[in-house]
């Protein structure tokens, strides 16, 4: 039975499909529109949920092989990745788990949003992401598991934005998004390194033949999924985004940041428990920034007055003991642990909006008296302890000054130098048209009547009051007096930016970074 397994990730995708076109079709939202679209979605992941289980079930009756590979996807010289599967283990019984909750979280979104703006839109992203979250649960290789670490992330993007023109969402979306994109690239860095030293993106041979890997390979290579699951899990210091996605509909927020999204790092790192126990350093890592979670959110989370970031500080201080329990080595804890917050935090957040009139007459349990008496502790839950705006200087703002930095020298050297056409106000197409033009602007020398004389004494003279004339402007005048101190304050001007640049932190740290990856190739 282990064919299933295509279906599970298809029949989501299939939806968006259907979903989109009907919509691409005719944009008209009516009744009937909203239940065709509702019973498309929500048959969709039914389905998934249905062939999620009898998988669970044939592996645990042990039916299943423990993979399934449908043909080679892609080939490139040493690199091949194949279209391949897990079909035992955990991975099994997480996606098993996230088909139930994403159906009742299709039903109660289908109740929720009805005569919403938006309601078609919603669950076309919704069908996505229930595609992208199987795909990261069930594939057998990194690269198809970075396919649905990135649907999983662009549809968090759309949803934290569903109301996009609401200013607060669509900024908060933005700052999400950028966040998790650090992440992203420490997943691509990992995978290439695996490639390098070992050949292969497969999980399972990554699992299989890691005592190939040396010590420090292995540690930088734990490191880079680390960071990966750091940043998808809002562990410090990327905390900070997850407060900001609950901005999107309830329901998108019960199942991407409270019960399925938010716990995939911890499910990457169970799915590399081979690669972290040959990483004594990695190891201890996990423990201290999920530690370090754990208490900056329990502290953060006292001092919250709305229920959606009460409960979004509670969800990273759980999944920070997570990690805790990973770094630990207790990986079967840490498995159970995930698996049991999935579902009380999906509950919590989809039950969120009639907590006050649940729980009126059932007052908060008191803080500490130790605790209330520090108050500079209490100012610095309030301010969530500066990381919003720490991170804003240390990750936001160095990429985008990166960015423009980038954006300037492509469109002042590299436009000019390919030839790229471009507006004649901006600049020239190339530095062919560049250098004629200029030639054609320099005017040609022409002598005066009063500077001509007659005879050979007189030539003699025009030639050597020609040639004094040139000295002068050329190299006098212009030399000194404009070229030579323009030229000057241009190279002086040229070395400040140069070492403004390189003293700048996104620079230092590129470097670093690139002496790094040169030490980890040698």
């Amino acid at each position: 039975m282990d064919f299933l397994v295509v279906f599970i990730p298809l029949m989501p995708i299939l939806s968006a499909v259907i979903i989109g076109l009907g919509f691409i079709s005719d944009s008209r939202v009516n009744d009937d529109r909203e239940h065709k679209t509702a019973l498309i979605a929500r048959g969709a992941i039914v389905l998934t949920c249905f062939l999620a289980l009898t998988l669970l079930v044939c592996d645990l009756l042990g039916k299943n092989s423990g993979h399934y590979t449908v043909g080679q996807w892609l080939a490139s010289a040493r690199l091949t990745v194949e279209l391949n599967f897990i079909t035992s283990g955990f991975s099994v019984i997480l996606a098993a788990l996230f088909s139930i909750v994403l159906v009742i979280v299709t039903q109660f979104s289908t109740f929720y949003l009805h005569k919403e703006p938006g309601f078609i839109r919603y669950l076309f992203i919704f069908s996505l992401f229930s595609a992208g979250m199987m795909l990261i649960a069930l594939s057998g290789n990194a690269v198809l598991t970075f396919i649905g670490w990135e649907m999983a992330g662009l549809c968090s993007y759309f949803l934290i934005s569903f109301a996009y023109n609401r200013p607060v969402a669509t900024i908060n979306a933005t700052r999400v998004f950028v966040t998790n994109r650090v992440g992203d690239a420490s997943f691509i860095l990992g995978i290439a390194l695996v490639f390098i030293y070992l050949g292969t993106t497969s999980w399972v041979e990554l699992n299989s033949n890691v005592e190939q890997l040396s010590l420090p390979i292995a540690t930088v290579i734990a490191l880079c999924f680390a960071v990966a699951a750091f940043a998808k899990s809002a562990q410090l210091p990327f905390s900070p985004w997850l407060a900001r996605a609950m901005e999107g509909p309830t329901p998108s927020s019960a199942v991407f940041y409270g019960s399925v999204m938010i716990h995939s790092g911890v499910f990457l790192v169970i799915l590399l428990q081979s690669v972290f126990e040959q990483a004594p350093f990695a190891m201890a890592v996990l423990v201290a920034i999920g530690l370090l979670t754990a208490i900056y959110s329990f502290f953060v989370g006292l001092t919250q007055t709305d229920v959606k970031s009460s409960i979004s500080f509670a969800i990273t201080g759980q999944i920070g003991l997570m990690f805790v329990e990973c770094g630990l080595g207790l990986w079967e804890l840490a498995s159970v642990h995930l698996c049991a917050h999935v579902i009380v935090r999906g509950y919590q957040v989809l039950s969120s909006p009639s907590l006050v009139f649940n729980g009126n007459g059932n007052p908060m349990l008191p803080v500490s008296p130790k605790i209330r008496r520090l108050r500079w502790l209490y100012n610095s839950s309030l301010q969530r302890f500066w990381l919003d705006p720490i991170t804003e200087r240390a990750l936001v703002r160095p990429i985008r000054g990166l960015g423009k930095d980038l954006d300037y020298f492509d469109s002042t050297f590299i436009d000019r130098v390919m030839g790229t056409p471009t507006s004649s106000v901006r600049a020239l197409s190339s530095l062919v048209q560049l250098e004629r033009k200029e030639k054609e602007t320099k005017l040609p020398y022409e002598a005066s009547d009063f500077g001509r004389g007659n005879g050979v004494a007189g030539k003699i003279f025009e030639w050597t009051a020609r040639i004094m004339n040139w000295f002068e402007e050329r190299l006098v005048l212009k030399g000194i007096g404009m070229d030579m101190i323009d030229i000057g304050r241009m190279l002086g001007h040229s070395a400040t930016t140069f070492e403004k640049l390189i003293l700048k932190p996104r620079y230092l740290v590129l470097f670093v970074f690139i002496m790094l990856l040169i030490a980890a190739s040698v």
